[in-house]
């Protein structure tokens, strides 16, 4: 996935996440925007993660953020500067994307990507500071119960979607008056594939991931339930996919290319909701909106 930099030439770094640990420079690595907006990496060692190249754009600390011109972070206390309750809700623009439990490893993912295509974002945290910290300006994020009604009311103002990585979100939330599309990261083909003790371990986080599927089958929002194998810390990207039925119960997929789904989910609102499977394969995409699409048609068959 590519975006245009800035037309500075940025040094590759090395940061830790969410802490903010001093930066450890790596060996030089340089990045080239080119006219048609690809990246040309020159580097004297091995390609870095696609996470990693882009938290080395967005999280580069105060200096990088004064650099690109965004303004100071939270103040010390870790209040707003504004109340945004007191902002006008009549004809607001609903253009932005929440995220739910943006502060875990595969919501952090999803943020990233979402900044890589530009869109506003939203994100439910449990550390606003350190969410603020990591991400500067190009994340709200949000701190609070989504079981209370107010703050729920809050936290949607302007978002057109939501991206749900884990379990547990829609079975605690409020109405969701006014989203348009739900996007539900949903690993309960592995939960019931387990057997053992592993089925045990998990028994409530299965009990969690049918709640919250019921919950927004039975909402009436538009929705996409992906439905994915054993979630991997493996690279993105460097594999093919099977989306057939029965691939997610035993296989396995990246969480990097989860992320990358889920985000891709936003460009393909079905009539009314739909759930498929994915797991790393054979299969080579390259239009995903042409494979979403197809997936959505297949189900309604």
């Amino acid at each position: 996935m590519a975006t245009a930099l800035p037309s500075t030439t940025i040094c590759q770094t090395s940061f830790s996440f969410p802490s903010q640990n001093p930066c450890k420079v790596k060996s030089p690595s340089l990045i080239f925007p080119t006219k048609s907006h690809d990246l040309i990496r020159c580097s004297a060692k091995k390609k870095i993660s696609f996470v990693d190249r882009i938290l080395d754009y967005i999280e580069g600390g105060p200096k990088l953020r004064k650099w690109y011109g965004a303004p100071d972070l939270l103040p010390k206390d870790g209040s707003d500067a504004e109340d945004e309750d007191e902002l006008p809700e009549a004809n607001e623009v609903r253009d932005a994307v929440l995220v739910t439990d943006g502060d875990s490893e595969i919501g952090q993912m999803i943020i990233l990507s979402l900044i890589v295509k530009k869109a506003r974002v939203k994100a439910l945290v449990k550390d606003k500071r350190a969410a603020m910290e990591a991400f500067g300006t190009y994340v709200e994020s949000m701190a609070g119960d989504a079981s209370s009604q107010p703050f729920l009311k809050k936290a949607l103002r302007g978002v057109r979607a939501i991206i749900c990585p884990n379990e547990g979100f829609l079975s605690d939330a409020g109405n969701l008056q006014g989203v348009k599309h739900v996007i539900l990261l949903s690993q309960l083909s592995v939960y019931r594939g387990s057997g053992g003790i592993q089925a045990l371990m998990k028994n409530n986080a299965k009990k969690l991931a049918e709640q919250d599927e019921s919950r927004l089958v039975a909402s009436g929002i538009p929705y996409t339930i992906v439905r994915v194998g054993m979630l991997q810390n493996t690279p993105g990207g460097t594999q093919g996919f099977s989306f057939e039925k029965g691939s997610t119960e035993k296989g396995s997929l990246s969480k990097e290319d989860a992320a990358f789904i889920c985000v891709e989910a936003l460009g393909v609102i079905p009539p009314v909701g739909f759930t498929f499977e994915a797991a790393n394969g054979e299969e080579k995409v390259s239009d995903w909106k042409e494979c979403l699409t197809r997936l959505m048609e297949k189900s309604e068959q």
